[in-house]
């Protein structure tokens, strides 16, 4: 108890400011933490190091040879408004750009825009129901052509049209782009809206050039030639691609900052998987950077002693949980299983989805899994702070989880497994293949048998976990299983795009083709009514309570597990200097990376 208040009382200092990070690293360290558990628990409390981006040091454009990237899940396609995960976003970023990205501290950076909107340059209108875009003038796409915006106008019509099939159709449907000049457009919504920076910004924000796709607008989207080999103004025009292999691209000549970019070339390489991907950065220097580390803390270590190469933690508000199915995964209705039409046999039953919360040991996880990549948290919505909810709790306790299926009924038959009704616990408990979530899934079975609760543990290729196609029955949306365990990130410092997946007009379902975000299926009609408040709350203290009761309401009703809140872990040669964020993507800023002498 001592030596939480003395963590307690240290993070207080930090915070506030009377102790360096340092001094403050160096007294927990005196209290039994190592340095990088430290350091990562000072971020997780908003006490993280600065991610501005290093001052560009190259002076002049080129000459520093060909970067080469790794994802080991390969990008398969390159249009940015068809892509329904980060790495054909990332794919495509390399060829596209939006009007604004997010760093690493959350503030947004002009790229295609003139300016950040404000209300002192006249940028935000009506407590931010219409926003002012100046754009970035003697920008050009690829061909040559003028980039005007008229280009932002046709991307606003491309996506909003519901025949085109876009996955930014949600963040474009309901708000109107209209030109006023040649590089000056209006974005109006249709309410106040205190967090307006969505349409042109970041991942979804993407514009692409009216004079490549305009004959390809809605019905004919899917047969656009641009679609897979993108004309963009980004900083490496398009040379080659290999769905799920290689993307190649060549430097931009005529890109629209200074002396940028430094690489001539660069090559995105996909397949793999994360530590072998972590090995060829950081061991062997066969690559330069390496997406997605999601490799145990003390592998990552044993490669960094190769000397080529570094993890790099950045803070995020991404999240590894575990859902729960409350409907029927096995049951088929209306050719679809998981129908909210059906209930779960077990996880209809509050006592046992609140037993289960009791059986996932989050601290074992985090010290010999995670280490200094991740920490135990009992909420779905962790960063920024200050909407970090102080009304949940987690706790590791098998006497509890027994004693609350018992009492509901749940008795051990002769070979230790309870049941009721003539149903057994016996649940399938799935996620994709990765070495690390195995020792996860292993850590919850092994407490789960501890209860009486037993445990099939599937493993689904990543490509085919996280796949948007509809035929195949073992992707998360489908969530054809009882229980199943993934990362989402939270891709903007606000949380309400973030915290849109418990709504239930997002509930996945073979209507939407198994993209609805809420893939719990969970359905509050108060937790409705709160997101909706939340959409045009100006007050920046009542608006935060309400993303608060939002994180609460999921949690409290345990349809969910939060585990691990996730910095991202990249691998990068030790000359590299990037300029990475966590509230965006990867090559959010690409233009800035070089590598030093």
């Amino acid at each position: 108890m001592q030596e939480e208040r003395a963590l307690r009382a240290l993070i207080d200092d930090a915070k506030h400011g009377r102790q360096t990070r340092r001094d403050v690293i160096r007294q927990m360290v005196g209290l039994g933490l190592t340095a990088p558990m430290a350091s990562m628990l000072l971020m997780h409390e908003g006490v993280a190091q600065s991610l501005k981006p290093a001052p560009y040091k190259p002076t002049k454009r080129g000459g520093g040879g060909t970067l080469k990237a790794l994802w080991w899940q390969g990008t398969t396609l390159l249009q940015p408004h068809f892509a329904n995960g980060t790495k054909d976003q990332e794919g495509s970023r390399i060829f596209y750009e939006p009007l604004a990205v997010w760093d690493g501290e959350g503030n947004l950076v002009p790229v295609l825009a003139a300016e950040i909107p404000t209300k002192e340059n006249g940028g935000l209108l009506e407590g931010g129901k219409v926003v002012r875009w100046r754009l970035k003038k003697g920008v050009t796409w690829h061909d040559g052509k003028p980039f005007t915006a008229d280009d932002c106008v046709f991307t606003w019509e491309y996506a909003r049209d519901p025949a085109t099939a876009a996955v930014t159709l949600g963040v474009y449907k309901d708000v109107t782009v209209v030109k006023v000049d040649e590089h000056t457009i209006l974005v109006t919504f249709p309410k106040p809206t205190p967090f307006w920076a969505t349409a042109f910004v970041a991942a979804e924000g993407m514009v692409i050039p009216k004079h490549v796709f305009g004959p390809y607008i809605g019905a004919k989207s899917r047969e656009a030639p641009g679609n897979l080999k993108p004309v963009g103004t980004g900083p490496y025009k398009f040379v080659d691609f290999k769905p799920g292999d290689m993307v190649r691209g060549e430097i931009n000549k005529n890109y629209h900052e200074a002396n940028k970019p430094f690489f001539d070339a660069i090559e995105m390489k996909g397949g793999g998987d994360a530590v072998s991907a972590a090995r060829a950065v950081l061991q062997t220097g066969e690559y330069d950077y390496a997406w997605n580390l999601q490799v145990e803390d003390e592998v990552l270590k044993r490669l960094e002693a190769g000397g080529k190469g570094k993890a790099h933690i950045v803070p995020s508000g991404d999240i590894e949980f575990i859902q729960l199915n409350i409907t029927d995964p096995v049951a088929e209705v209306d050719g679809e299983r998981s129908s909210t039409k059906t209930k779960h046999f077990a996880f209809s039953d509050p006592a046992v989805r609140e037993a289960m919360t009791y059986l996932a040991d989050r601290k074992s996880i985090q010290e010999f899994i995670y280490g200094r990549t991740g920490v135990a948290t009992s909420n779905f919505l962790n960063n920024p702070p200050r909407f970090r909810s102080p009304n949940t709790k987690f706790e590791f306790n098998v006497d509890k989880a027994n004693a609350l299926l018992e009492a509901a009924g749940w008795k051990k038959g002769s070979d230790g497994i309870r049941e009721k009704g003539g149903k057994k616990l016996k649940l399938v408990f799935q996620t994709s293949v990765n070495a690390l979530r195995q020792k996860e899934q292993a850590v919850i079975k092994q407490g789960c048998q501890k209860a009486g609760v037993d445990l099939e543990l599937k493993s689904v290729t990543a490509s085919v976990f996280f796949s948007s196609d509809v035929a195949n029955p073992d992707t998360y949306g489908k969530f054809y299983a009882d229980m199943q365990m993934y990362t989402t990130t939270q891709t903007q410092p606000d949380p309400e795009r973030f915290m849109d997946q418990y709504l239930t007009r997002e509930i996945s379902s073979k209507v939407n083709k198994w993209a609805g975000r809420n893939i719990c299926r969970y359905s509050n009609p108060e937790y409705d009514k709160t997101y909706q408040a939340a959409e045009s709350e100006l007050d920046v203290a009542k608006r935060t309570a309400m993303f608060i009761k939002l994180n609460d309401l999921p949690v409290n009703d345990k349809v969910i597990i939060p585990l691990i809140s996730r910095p991202r872990v990249r691998g990068a040669n030790l000359k590299l200097v990037t300029s990475l964020t966590g509230w965006d993507l990867d090559f959010s800023l690409l233009q800035n990376w070089y590598r030093e002498a």
